[in-house]
C-alpha cells in the first residue's frame, strides 16, 4: 500500500496536480494494490474531486489519458 502523502513527500519536485496524478498511474503500473488519500495534495491545481481523479489514475492507468483526450482535456486538470 502507498499513501499520496508519501507520494508527495518523495516527490517535492511535484507542483501540479496532474503531475501527481501521471506520478500514481506508474505506481499502479508497478504493481501497488492499494491508494490510500490520507493527505488532500496542496496544489492550486486540485480538482474538488481530486480523490476520484487518483483512484481512477491508480486503477484504470493509461486509460484515464485516452479519456481525458476524448473528452477535450488534454492536460488532464480542471
Amino acid at each position: 500500500m502507498v499513501k499520496v502523502s508519501e507520494l508527495m513527500i518523495a516527490n517535492p519536485q511535484i507542483e501540479k496536480f496532474n503531475e501527481l496524478r501521471e506520478l500514481v498511474i506508474e505506481v499502479g503500473r508497478a504493481g501497488e494494490v492499494f491508494l490510500e488519500f490520507d493527505v488532500k495534495p496542496d496544489y492550486p491545481d486540485t480538482p474538488p474531486n481530486w480523490h476520484l481523479e487518483l483512484e481512477t489514475a491508480f486503477y484504470w492507468g493509461d486509460k484515464t489519458r485516452e479519456l481525458k483526450k476524448k473528452m477535450g482535456d488534454e492536460e488532464g486538470g480542471s
